[in-house]
């Protein structure tokens, strides 16, 4: 004779009666859910501060002339007017010279022997800081390449 399950035993297990019961873990995962919910509702704002003294802008690293030349050597140093700078500086160079009424100049002069990478670096820059008047003097230098 088969014996009955309880009422208790169908309100928890959702299976077939006789089958293994599996637990329904719905209402528990609802629970959590509300409970998380609550938790984050009642967490009292943040009542203290720390001050932090950020750094403003940086001078201006190089002069920014009515024709600038951009030289990139072999060592991958890029240079604005013969003064040494990283991308990011070139790019607030060349946003400086760009806001200008009168937009400046950029001369681009790698060496012959520069690397494609950085060369190409050098121009996206260039680029998205709105640099609109980039020349390519010396491209004579290139002749002995092709």
């Amino acid at each position: 004779m088969r014996k009955r399950r309880s009422m208790f035993h169908r309100s928890i297990f959702r299976a077939d009666p006789n089958g293994d019961p599996d637990i329904n873990t719905t209402p528990l995962i609802d629970v959590m859910l509300v409970m998380l919910v609550m938790f984050i509702i009642t967490i009292p704002p943040p009542t203290h501060s720390v001050d932090v003294d950020l750094p403003g802008e940086a001078p201006p690293i190089a002069k920014v002339l009515d024709e600038n030349r951009v030289t990139i050597d072999t060592t991958d140093v890029i240079r604005w007017n013969n003064e040494a700078v990283d991308l990011a500086q070139l790019g607030m160079l060349v946003k400086e010279a760009a806001d200008r009424s009168e937009p400046a100049a950029i001369l681009l002069e790698p060496e012959a022997r520069a690397r494609y990478l950085r060369v190409d670096e050098a121009i996206g820059a260039i680029r998205r800081n709105g640099g609109s008047k980039l020349g390519f003097p010396g491209i004579q230098n290139y002749a002995s390449l092709i």
